[in-house]
This record gives structure tokens, sequence and C-alpha cells, in this order.
């Protein structure tokens, strides 16, 4: 079982590659998740409910109110979960589970500690123009912005999909690959989501 961690930045993401993998499942999971995306879609309005007023509120305080930063971290936490049941890494066949909160028991994690002081000013900056030459990167890496389709994540994915289906076996350096991609993408979305000022690195190790 190959195991993935970030432990020295604050957005620490975990995940352990669960084989045997099924090896037609990857065709549908497109299908399956559907029900997280529509509770995601809704969480997604809230989560931007949420850093608006976490925006103000670190401007004024230097604080982030900590149920709102519970409540972002757990939809990070549980997009991060889907992702990984599906095309961000097609790590498990294990159906993410409905819920906002920690799971041991599940091959994928994620984690934000909490920072107790947070500079005001760089609140204003740090999710726009701070992290845009992240953002440039991860268009590639990820899909955004005129990525018709998809990015090179997305193609390392699938490849490693259609690997599995003939040999029964994830190629272990496209899944290093992969990991690292996503650590990189969380991290960002960490910064963004203002829950750190501890500016990510440029890179795609843990």
């Amino acid at each position: 079982m190959a195991q993935s961690a970030s432990p020295s930045y604050p957005v620490v993401l975990r995940a352990s590659l669960t084989e045997p993998l099924s090896r037609w499942l990857f065709l549908v999971k497109w299908l399956l998740i559907i029900p997280h995306v529509v509770v995601l879609l809704f969480l997604y309005i809230g989560c931007l409910v949420a850093w608006v007023i976490s925006l103000f509120a670190i401007l004024f305080t230097g604080r982030y109110p900590r149920d709102l930063f519970r409540f972002i971290v757990g939809v990070l936490r549980w997009t991060w979960r889907v992702g990984f049941y599906s095309y961000q890494a097609l790590g498990t066949d294990r159906y993410p589970p409905f819920s906002l909160e920690k799971d041991a028991d599940y091959p994928a994690d994620l984690d934000v500690a909490y920072p107790e002081k947070l500079e005001n000013w760089l609140a204003l900056v740090k999710w726009w123009l701070l992290a845009l030459p992240h953002y440039v990167v991860l268009a590639f890496l990820q899909g955004g912005s005129g990525a018709r389709f998809g990015g090179l994540n997305l193609v390392l994915v699938l490849f490693a999909g259609v690997a599995n289906l003939f040999t029964g076996r994830y190629p272990p350096d496209i899944w290093r690959l992969v990991m690292g991609i996503n650590h990189w993408t969380y991290r960002v979305a960490g910064y963004a989501a203002l829950m750190t000022d501890e500016y990510p690195p440029f890179r795609l190790g843990e």
C-alpha cells in the first residue's frame, strides 16, 4: 500500500493507494460521484460566504473564526476524498463518506493546522496577487481557464486507469507524480482560503 503525506506545510494531505483496484470501475466513477458533486456545489456556496466573513474577520482581528475554519477545512477534506476516489487520483475503490469530519479509516484525508494569528493586510492580497504564480502553474497541472481537455493530472490519472485495466497495477511513477500535483494543489487551496500566511512551496514533493 503506497502512502503519501505532506507533514511540513500547514495543509496536510494524506493518501494511501489501496490496491488491488477494480480494473473497470474507473470507467463509471464519473457517474457514481454525481451525488457528491451535487452536495459539494451547495457546500461551496456556503464556503464562499464563510470565506468573505473570514476575510473581514482577519482584517479587523487577525484571527480566523474557528467554526468557519473548521467548515472550510471540512469542505476541502470532502473534496479531496471525492477527488482521490475519482479523477484526481483514482487511488481507491472505497466510496467516499458524505462527511466533513476526519475519518482515519478512509484512505484519503486532509487537515489544516489552525493559525492562532494571521497578518491582517495579507488577507487582501495573498488569495489573488501572491497566489497568481501558483494559479498559472496549476492551470497546466490541474486544468483551468484555457485548459479545454483538463490538465496534466487528469491525463496521468486516466493513463493510470488504463494501465490498471490491462496490468492490474497502478504505475508507481505516475502515482508519485499525481500525488505531487495534488499536494501542490491543496497547499495553494489552503493559502487562497486564507488559512495560513506561509507561502506554498513551488514543488511537487511532499
